[in-house]
């Protein structure tokens, strides 16, 4: 029996190789979460900065808590979203090639953040927060490392979008010419 690079699950030619992103921003988002849980209680508040504290508070629903009083239907609606984005996610760095960095960091950043928001809402129906900002003049909702994932991640995929997309659609077309 031969092992070779085609007998791997993971093929170093396609952005699954940048799993490896994922499951360290999701140790990362899953160990916070829990030292939150354990140091602090609900809604209690720890002063790092004049404008930044650790506090921590449950979202049972989406961003901003959109649903987060709709009676817990919404647990279940939001995590088959988060199971059908991760799919696709997965889908994508898999038919992506391992060259294309930008964007397979951006789908492993995202797919990161729906996972560990997923097990929270799995595990306790709702999902930790404990990021506080307040500025003074605004005061930010409480959010997550899985939350900085899934931002950074989505703001790499609308970046691409309005300015290299269409450069990569256009070179593809003049390589497909060229044939």
């Amino acid at each position: 029996m031969t092992n070779n690079a085609s007998d791997s699950t993971v093929n170093s030619s396609t952005g699954l190789i940048f799993l490896w992103l994922s499951l360290i921003v999701l140790i990362v988002d899953q160990f916070t979460k829990y030292l939150t849980i354990e140091m602090l209680d609900l809604y209690e508040s720890f002063e790092v900065l004049p404008f930044f504290n650790f506090t921590y508070a449950r979202n049972y629903g989406a961003a901003f808590s959109f649903l987060g009083d709709a009676g817990g239907w919404q647990k279940y609606l939001f995590s088959g979203i988060a199971f059908a984005v991760s799919g696709y996610l997965i889908y994508l760095l898999k038919t992506t090639k391992a060259t294309h960095r930008w964007m397979n960091t951006a789908y492993a950043l995202v797919l990161s953040g729906a996972i560990g928001n997923v097990i929270d809402r799995l595990i306790f129906g709702y999902v930790v927060d404990f990021l506080d900002f307040d500025l003074g003049f605004y005061r930010w909702p409480v959010f997550n490392v899985a939350d900085i994932a899934i931002f950074i991640g989505a703001a790499m995929i609308i970046i691409d979008s309005l300015f290299w997309a269409e450069k990569r659609e256009k070179a593809k077309e003049e390589a497909k010419n060229d044939k």
